[in-house]
């Protein structure tokens, strides 16, 4: 293991949790401003400017040389190809969500923490204990009830959104690998050239000029979105995949709290219901670490 990776503490993990609870967090109130952006806006566009505000702040804060560093970084391949996945599955689920309503494209999604779970075990080679297999379920269940999907047939948009969480599980997987070889600037940096590049192809036939106020939300965005990595890049650096998949289910909880104080979006009944199996199962993992770790030390 390298020397980047953090020992498995009790106190490690739980800060692993934490970590990664405030970066779903953060992604959704990303997603809040990508959401009144886009009503003028292009994503490529929103993308663009994420990318370029955060790689402004690594350079604040890591200055020229960790540049240099990225550069000559083992894990560049690595990196850009789980930018690519990522890349695959926002245009997959993007697709998908022209023909399926909302809350069934949510509900599909929602199968990444089952699929990273199932993963962790074959490619990270985790042990994954019954109380984890037991969450990510009771999660998913309180996906399903919170957004209360309709029957669907095993159409292309269905097929396509299994693909997009397949390709996000995939990439989560493998932040987790990189996470234990590489520092978080030097991800980040990667992950957001990669995709400086990708959004700014477009952006010559779909370029919209910002207003002020949008320009500063553009921003605004970036540096949640910035934060938001490198929560995500820290956390998984104290945490296995495996204990981290179910805390992703919390973003659906903060989605309809973000919904309902900016668009005034009254949650049913069912959401609540919902709310409290994700909560539950975010509850069975620390009950499940704190009692399968009592033997590990607070602190190293």
């Amino acid at each position: 293991m390298s020397a980047l990776s953090i020992p498995a503490t009790r106190s490690h993990v739980y800060a692993g949790i934490l970590l990664t609870s405030v970066s779903y967090f953060m992604f959704t109130v990303h997603d809040a401003a990508v959401k009144l952006l886009v009503a003028a806006i292009p994503v490529w566009q929103v993308l663009f400017f994420r990318s370029i505000t955060i790689l402004i702040g690594c350079l604040i804060f890591g200055g020229r040389r960790i540049y240099a560093e990225a550069y000559r970084s083992p894990t560049l391949r690595p990196m850009f190809l789980r930018s690519f996945l990522i890349l695959a599955a926002w245009l997959c689920f993007y697709t998908a969500a022209r023909d399926l309503q909302l809350a069934e494209v949510t509900t599909i999604y929602y199968a990444a923490p089952v699929i990273v779970t199932a993963l962790s075990v074959v490619l990270l080679k985790e042990q994954v204990p019954l109380p984890r297999w037991a969450a990510v379920l009771t999660g998913f269940v309180g996906v399903y009830l919170a957004c209360d999907p309709t029957t669907l047939g095993f159409s292309t948009p269905v097929v396509l959104v299994l693909l997009a969480a397949f390709l996000w599980g995939l990439a989560i997987v493998l932040l987790r690998k990189i996470a234990l070889r590489e520092k978080t600037i030097v991800q980040m940096i990667l992950n957001n050239i990669f995709f400086l590049i990708t959004a700014g192809l477009p952006l010559f036939y779909l370029w919209q000029t910002p207003s002020w106020n949008e320009t500063l939300l553009l921003f605004g965005a970036g540096i949640i979105a910035g934060l938001a990595q490198f929560t995500l890049f820290e956390g998984m650096k104290r945490a296995e995949a495996s204990v981290i998949a179910p805390f992703e289910y919390t973003s659906l909880v903060w989605s309809f709290l973000l919904g309902y104080m900016i668009w005034a979006d009254v949650p049913r009944r069912e959401v609540f219901l919902g709310a409290a199996l994700i909560m539950s199962a975010g509850l069975l993992i620390i009950a499940g670490e704190h009692f399968r770790r009592r033997d590990l030390p607070l602190e190293k």
